[in-house]
């Protein structure tokens, strides 16, 4: 009887720690697909799509596999190596990084004006 409450615990807490999972590597790819092409290459990071399709991969390996297999576990590493060292340094730039919309008069070197 212990036993089985006690499987039951620990699947529970899998399953938990398995969604949490799948929302971090999801909030991680959202928020990789919202920043600039640009923003990489300015930060001295690797380029956008190849964070896409690393963060891609790591959000379908959490979808797929459990937890405690190896692959979401390398998945998670790739996830907080985004989160840690990349997006600050994205958030760092002016902008944040982020596509912004400017105005119809905006040109290259900002707004014009007309004068």
């Amino acid at each position: 009887m212990v036993d089985v409450v006690l499987m039951q615990g620990f699947a529970g807490l899998m399953w938990l720690l398995s969604m949490a999972l799948i929302v971090f590597s999801g909030f991680a790819l959202i928020d990789a697909a919202t920043r600039r092409e640009d923003a990489y290459r300015a930060a001295d990071k690797q380029t956008k799509p190849f964070w896409l399709i690393i963060l891609g991969l790591a959000f379908v390996v959490n979808l797929i596999f459990p937890i405690l297999s190896l692959l979401p576990i390398i998945g998670l590493i790739a996830i907080i190596v985004y989160m840690v060292d990349v997006r600050p340094a994205l958030r760092g730039l002016p902008g944040g990084g982020r596509r912004t919309r400017g105005s119809s008069s905006d040109g290259p070197y900002g707004p014009y004006n007309g004068r």
